[in-house]
């Protein structure tokens, strides 16, 4: 949501690619390391999406992207917004709550159901995991920049006034400023002032 105001501000000079990453996967994978198991098993390969916790809303979302970039866009921030935009939490595993959030926002949402159902989009979902693992990709949200550098960031969405300059004070220690390797506030519950 954060990132909507920053692209209002920036227009064509912004260009954000969304790309799928899976914290099931992710925490199912580093069980195993530590337990000192092994097994094969991927969420996106499960016979039915909705063992998952989140694997149709990422269905959807590849789903949302047949219909243009347009379309993913107004769809991936209505699907934000619902999940975190204070409103109460939706579920991230529902195939009719996400046909919901797609219908908000016009799309075509017999096409969406029908191209949800093509395996196709599990194998991409899968893929941008399995590329995100293999640059050191850990959660979520991390930025890839052009460059290759890369951040992740755990924040708060800045107020629309300050939307802009966060944005460009996070890009250029993230981006810019290589030497920087890590930033944490000390907590809890967050810092001082940004929860009053």
């Amino acid at each position: 949501m954060w990132l909507d105001k920053v692209k209002k501000a920036y227009g064509d000079d912004l260009s954000i690619t969304w790309r799928n990453f899976s914290l099931e996967q992710n925490a199912f994978t580093l069980k195993q390391k530590a337990d000192g198991t092994d097994s094969d098993w991927k969420v996106w390969d499960q016979d039915d999406p909705a063992q998952g916790r989140s694997l149709i809303s990422q269905i959807a979302a590849e789903a949302a992207k047949r219909q243009g970039d347009e379309a993913h866009a107004k769809f991936h921030l209505a699907l934000l917004t619902a999940r975190h935009g204070g409103k109460g939490r939706i579920s991230l595993n529902d195939e009719e709550t996400m046909l919901e959030v797609a219908a908000s926002v016009g799309l075509d949402t017999a096409r969406m159901r029908e191209d949800m159902k093509d395996p196709e989009l599990r194998k991409t979902i899968g893929a941008d995991h399995e590329e995100a693992v293999s640059q050191g990709i850990f959660g979520t949200p991390t930025y890839v920049f052009e460059n290759g550098n890369m951040a992740y960031l755990k924040a708060f969405i800045p107020e629309d006034e300050d939307a802009v300059a966060s944005f460009e004070h996070y890009v250029a220690i993230a981006n810019h400023r290589n030497y920087f390797g890590e930033i944490k506030r000390p907590q809890p519950p967050w810092p001082k002032g940004v929860l009053d």
